[in-house]
Order: structure tokens, then sequence, then C-alpha cells
């Protein structure tokens, strides 16, 4: 376990840090990744001294990038003093330590380095967890680096070899820790399962927040729920998920969780490892996928998420398009799109500002109705208080008072906050009506 340590501490101290960004004509990439590469470089705390971009029609086996480049790369390492290359692409363990070899330094690909950033922004036990999974299955099969001297035993008599190279001791090492965490896991998840079928048979309604990362989702966490979820101008501000119960105008109860942003090629032991996280996502009733609509590269990064939703299982859950941070163009009015249909799928806003929220409460009011009742209930006289809090979050059609001097309201809530109505003092119920896919809103 030294070496995982080692490694670990290695990154995010500052380390003079050269950027290769490489381009694939088969690869799919957003147009401004070499950025993207730079700014999580910066989020882990690397001083990037110099990028240089890489066009390439397909790999080499041997480096990744042609031999020649690499002559030029181990110049600019002793030229620059650079302690630290790290590559857009994902190097196979062999180019890893070919390059290492031949670099004289440490080096790297994206995957590690976004390992690297989750290992420093988790702070759950769950989320701690999950991020060493993924690291450990990330460095089992790069082990055989720093210990090359040890990879042959020799054989004859006298000259056995130990039982077992330190390259085997630490490959068993992390096996019986990968073992240990998945058990924890799994209680934990278990943990989570149940709070997940406890709010399902309540019947509140489930809202996942998801998109990518920087988008806004923490911050529009915030202003929805009005709690102090960590929302900070930089990539995976947010890794722990997230969940708070919620009462919103016109819909009453709810449940919304904020989860982990997405990025272009998320690796895979990233997305095995948050699996259980993930699940909020696709568990919900209602997925708001949420966007800069100031970044003119969106339209990219929708395609970018919505791949990874349809890999998680949540492509067929109702979506609404949350077009955040509206302040950040000129002269835009917040509004709701609707498609042929009639149907709200996309909603402008200012999580920042608060502007348009109130339109996402109306678009997820309509997309909850088929969660909603309509009803009349009657409230007596020293009941005023339950009439104010059905104001603040309920619609109501229709008020009158009787000749008793009671409350009779006609209302539409979701069915978890009518059950609960009917069990305070003084609420009687005098008829209920089920809309059916149509909004009685």
């Amino acid at each position: 376990m030294e070496l995982f340590d080692r490694q670990k501490d290695a990154v995010g101290q500052g380390e003079r840090t050269l950027l290769v960004y490489i381009e694939l004509s088969s690869n799919r990439h957003v147009h401004n990744g070499m950025d993207e590469f730079e700014e999580l470089a910066r989020s882990s705390g690397l001083l990037v001294v110099k990028n240089l971009k890489v066009s390439r029609n397909f790999a080499s086996a041997k480096y990744f990038i042609g031999s020649g480049k690499v002559e030029e790369l181990a110049d600019l390492v002793k030229e620059l003093e650079l302690d630290l290359v790290i590559f857009s692409s994902e190097l196979s363990p062999s180019q890893e330590r070919n390059l290492e070899k031949s670099l004289e330094c440490q080096v790297m690909d994206r995957t590690g380095l976004i390992l690297d950033i989750f290992s420093l922004r988790a702070r759950s036990f769950e989320g701690k967890l999950q991020v060493e999974l993924a690291q450990l299955r990330h460095l089992s099969t790069r082990l055989v680096r720093g210990w090359t001297h040890l990879e042959r035993q020799k054989g004859g008599i006298g000259l056995r070899g130990p039982g077992e190279t330190q390259l085997e001791t630490d490959k068993r090492l992390i096996a019986v820790r990968i073992k240990s965490i998945t058990k924890r896991l799994d209680k934990v998840h278990k943990q989570r399962d149940l709070g997940r079928k406890s709010r399902i048979k309540s019947e509140l309604p489930m809202i996942a927040l998801a998109g990518y990362t920087n988008a806004g989702k923490s911050t529009l966490f915030n202003t929805i729920t009005q709690a102090e979820v960590f929302a900070d101008d930089q990539l995976f501000a947010t890794l722990d998920s997230t969940i708070r119960r919620v009462i919103l105008p016109a819909s009453g109860e709810a449940v919304i969780a904020d989860t982990v942003g997405f990025i272009q090629d998320l690796p895979h032991d990233l997305v095995a490892a948050f699996k259980s996280t993930l699940e909020e996502t696709r568990q919900s009733d209602v997925l708001l996928h949420v966007v800069d609509a100031s970044d003119e590269y969106n339209r990219e990064k929708i395609d970018q998420v919505e791949d990874i939703i349809f890999e998680i299982g949540a492509a067929k859950i109702p979506t609404i398009l949350v077009m955040n941070k509206i302040d950040c163009l000129a002269d835009f009015e917040p509004r709701m799109d609707r498609d042929k249909e009639g149907r709200i799928y996309r909603v402008w806003v200012s999580a920042q500002t608060g502007v348009g929220i109130d339109l996402l409460y109306q678009a997820l009011a309509e997309q909850l109705s088929g969660m909603m009742t309509r009803a009349k209930i009657q409230l007596d006289v020293q009941s005023a208080y339950i009439r104010s809090e059905i104001y603040n979050i309920g619609y109501i059609h229709n008020e009158k008072v009787d000749d008793f001097g009671a409350w009779v309201l006609e209302i539409n809530v979701t069915n978890h906050y009518l059950s609960k109505l009917l069990n305070k003092q003084g609420v009687k119920l005098l008829w209920e009506q089920n809309p059916q896919q149509k909004s009685l809103i």
C-alpha cells in the first residue's frame, strides 16, 4: 500500500506540470477540450507550466504518441524542470511505463487526474470509500511500474526468489482492500436503498439534478432548498450526493437530490464506483438537466450528459432542461419553452440571482401533476395555520366559508401531502379526484 499512498500524495502539491492534449481524428471531443483539460489540472492544485497539443490519426502501441514527439517532450521536461506530464487520453499501463522511462518524470493520464480531483473533493464517508475503490481499481493495473527490478524471480539452487515478490504483495494487499471497501459500501448502499424505498412508499416525488460539471447544479439546489451545500466556480466542486426534503410552490413536499457533475469520457471506474449515488438519478420522477446557458459549447456538453444518463439507465425519465446562468447573457429574460404537444421541456433561469425560479416551479408542478390530487377539504375555524400552509405550498382552485364559519377549499396537492393534511386535527376530506396525466393547474 505504500506505493498507492506515494502516488496519491504526489499530486496536488503544486508540481510543475506539462499538459499534453491529444486530438485523435477518431474521437469526439468538445471544442474547448483543451481549456477544460487545463482547468482540471488547476483544480487539482497543479502548477501548469506549459500546454502542448498533439494531433494523431491513431495511437502508437508503445508511447501513444510518436517517438519523435517523445524526444521533444523529454527535452522540454529537462529544460523546464518539470515534475509531472499529464496526457488527455487514457494510457495503457505499458504506455505509462514507457513514457516515464523516456521522460524521466512521473506520467499520468486524464483518468488518474480526475481520480485525484475526486479524492480531494470527497467529504462524506461513502464518497471517500467510492473514490478509494475507483483509485485502487485503476492502480491495480499499474502496479508494475516502480517494481521492474522485482518482476523476475531468480531460479536454481541457492538462487530461488522469495515466496512472493513485492509486486505480488502489493497486488494481494490491494485486492484485500478492494474486497473490504466493497463490503463496507454494500452496507451503505443497503441503508440508502431503505431510505429510497421509504420515500417511494410515502409517495414523495423525487427530483434529481444532473448536468455537466460546473453548470450550477449545487447553486440551483441551494436556491430551491435553502440549503448550504458547497458551491464554487470550479470543476467537481460537489462530489457527495445530497438529498433534501423541500416544499415546492404548487407541488407540495418533494425530495431533491444533487448529484456529481458529469464530464466527457467520465472514467468507467468512477461510473461503477458511484453507481449507488447515480441510482438517485435513475430512480427519480423528474430529472432536471442543468446546463450553462452562457457556454458557447453547451450543445456538445448536453450530448455528453445524455450519453451518461443513457449509460446509467435513466434515459426514459421525464427531463426538463434548465438553462442556467442567464445572468451572464446580455438582456436575456427568463422564459419557458414548450414542445409541439404543449409540454414544458426547457426553462431559462439564473440560480445565482433567483430570476426565473418561479417558472421552474411551474414546470415542475406540471411535470409532477400525475402524482398530484385534486380534492375538496374542510378546515374548522381553529385551523387558520393549515390554510396559510396550503397557500404556500399548494394550489387553491376555490375557497369559501360555510354557514358554520369553516373554510371549504378546492386544492391541488401531491398525494403524500394530502395524506399528511388528513392526519391533522380539524381537517375533513369532502371529495378527492386523481388527475390522469393532465395537469389541473
